[in-house]
């Protein structure tokens, strides 16, 4: 069977494996061997049976039931995308609807045996679905990739080429790094350390690489001792001068696939850590009887949040590179003679030229050109299909980013395109508000993302509307668009993600929105660090600086909505967007953002 096979016979093929190998419920995340958000094409089994693309879901089958679990960024889509497939949606954090350790827990009979592929699964996930079948008697089968079995034209694992990324950008060696991590295992009385999540061994060893889409990590894993790092890769993937850097900041090289054999042979009475919500189960399932676990988040997620003075002035100049390419796409936007012969598609390939002349050397994620009401699907992708052309009404969408050598950058800008209602000005100006207010918001340190999220759904909230997602995500270091543990989200902060302290040195996104099914979307996003303001007899005052350099539309703002203190935090905003960046403009470009960026 192939990605084009319909996909209820593929179901039904993936039903016949189970009655075969005596699996009564499967589950297939949306993960690979390292729990990344983003998947290369290898790993992308949730779209080959259901034919869902979004980068989260999880989906459960039983010899009756098919689902789709997934969140609210990605309703619209999904129901769209699995129409006819055998799958139903289930939509996540709605009344009424089960997560997938409650529909397991009613759906499994006693002594049924659950299957999965335990590379692909986290030890977290597993640990979660053990204590809820407990009594139950469920047996556990993660042995096999069943519908990897079935996908004949799978795109094999991809391995290229890695660089290093220059100490002059990153602030530190590798071998401090390591040496701070061995630190904190001697604080946890650890042993051995087993490391996984590509973003954190990227930032560890100071690599670079293109094995994920859009995101520039090296497929591999780390064990760590007190003594040795070894680093499991694909060896033909790494030049000579990368091997000589590793090899002097004190790692050994080894093959990908050794790991897995290396992890299975620690030796009994050894302590082993790792983080259960980014390590996969197989990991925990392989250790031998005697090997104790130490089960923490990653000491990496801790330190790469925290960006250095080093990695803070390289994070300035790649949003002044990337304000710089906005600049010209919108002037180039708003002085065509016929926007409505552009298709969605066209602003985003557009967009990428002037990120590319600026000198990003990728993305750091897809392009969201979103007309109309395509932007009411949170992670809308226009297809050459299925692209819309641009309207003289409503409103563009374009969510996007580049990845520079100085960083990584995420923003979105939401443009009027012509006549609006009176609805699309109330939101476009509530959303605003919120984004400005979070943006300037000035807090006592201790304050947690948790707590600070309502500064922006506040304006959203009064007009008894919510969106359903973050306000915000962390960013890394020329790695992933999304980065934890920072993040501003006021719902269920269940575990480190949310209730995590706002330190100096993190970058997190400020980007409130609202989504009108079949209507419109709107949203306004920059990237903030958070610093240190004055301390006095109250405290440490903390607060944020804009990285993201970028006019915002004014042409849908209710003024008289707009309070005092938002128009102060919106014009000093396009005053340093202005002389930040009108020196790498032309002329006309420059006039013409000396006027979009006028004070109000």
């Amino acid at each position: 069977m192939n990605a084009s096979t319909p996909k209820q016979e593929i179901l039904t093929a993936l039903r016949q494996k189970m009655q075969e190998a005596g699996i009564d419920f499967y589950v297939i995340p949306s993960g690979d061997f390292h729990g990344s958000e983003y998947l290369s094409n290898h790993f992308r089994t949730i779209c080959f049976v259901s034919g869902f693309t979004g980068s989260a879901g999880t989906l459960v089958i039983s010899r009756e039931e098919a689902w789709l679990w997934t969140d609210g960024r990605y309703f619209i889509q999904a129901e769209r995308q699995i129409a006819g497939s055998g799958f139903g949606l289930m939509r996540m954090a709605q009344a009424g609807v089960p997560t997938v350790e409650e529909y397991l827990k009613d759906k499994m009979a006693p002594g049924q045996t659950l299957g999965f592929d335990g590379r692909v699964v986290t030890a977290k996930l597993v640990a979660g679905w053990e204590k809820v079948l407990a009594e139950k008697g469920v047996k556990l089968a993660p042995g096999r990739d069943l519908a990897g079995e079935l996908w004949e034209d799978r795109t094999p694992q991809d391995f290229h080429d890695a660089f290093i990324l220059k100490e002059w950008y990153t602030g530190k060696s590798a071998a401090d790094k390591m040496k701070e991590v061995r630190e904190e295992m001697v604080r946890l009385q650890a042993d051995v350390y087993c490391l996984t999540s590509l973003d954190d061994i990227a930032w560890l060893l100071n690599i670079r690489g293109a094995d994920l889409p859009n995101t520039p990590v090296v497929f591999g894993f780390v064990m760590m001792t007190a003594e040795q790092c070894t680093f499991y890769c694909r060896q033909a993937a790494l030049n000579d001068t990368v091997k000589e850097y590793l090899k002097g900041q004190g790692v050994e090289l080894a093959e990908y696939e050794a790991f897995w054999q290396a992890a299975g042979a620690v030796p009994a009475g050894k302590t082993l850590l790792f983080d259960p919500m980014k390590t996969a189960y197989r990991l925990k399932a392989d250790l031998p009887e005697g090997v104790k676990q130490a089960e923490a988040t990653n000491p990496t997620a801790l330190m790469k949040c925290l960006k250095n003075p080093v990695e803070q002035e390289a994070l300035r100049e790649s949003h002044r590179k990337d304000g710089i390419a906005m600049v010209k796409w919108l002037y180039w936007l708003y002085h065509q003679d016929n926007v409505e012969a552009l298709s969605e598609i066209d602003v985003s390939d557009y967009l990428e030229k002037c990120r590319r002349e600026a000198g990003a050397f990728g993305l750091s994620f897809d392009t969201i050109a979103a007309m109309g009401p395509n932007a009411a699907m949170m992670h809308y992708k226009a297809t050459p299909e299925g692209a819309a052309r641009l309207k003289k009404e409503g409103f563009l969408l374009v969510d996007s980013g580049g990845q520079y050598k100085e960083g990584t950058t995420d923003i979105t800008r939401t443009m009027a395109m012509g006549p609006l209602t009176e609805d699309q000005k109330r939101h476009y100006t509530a959303v605003l508000r919120s984004m400005l207010r979070l943006g300037s918001a000035k807090f006592l340190k201790g304050c947690t993302c948790y707590f600070l999220d309502i500064l922006a759904r506040g304006p959203v909230w009064d007009m008894g509307i919510d969106y359903r997602c973050g306000t915000g995500h962390g960013i890394g270091f020329v790695l992933n668009v999304h980065e934890g543990p920072n993040r501003f989200n006021w719902n269920k902060p269940l575990s480190l993600d949310g209730l995590v302290e706002l330190k100096a040195g993190m970058v997190t996104t400020d980007e409130p929105g609202v989504y009108i099914e079949g209507s419109h979307g709107i949203r306004i996003e920059n990237e903030l660090l958070c610093v240190e303001l004055e301390n006095n007899e109250y405290g440490q005052f903390m607060g944020f600086e804009h990285l993201t350099l970028c006019p915002i539309d004014l042409t849908a703002v209710i003024w008289e909505e707009v309070g005092p203190q938002e128009r102060r935090a919106l014009n000093e905003y396009h005053a340093m967007v202005y002389e930040r960046l009108k020196d790498g403009l032309s002329e006309a470009e420059a006039a013409w953002l000396k006027e979009v960026t006028k004070a109000v």
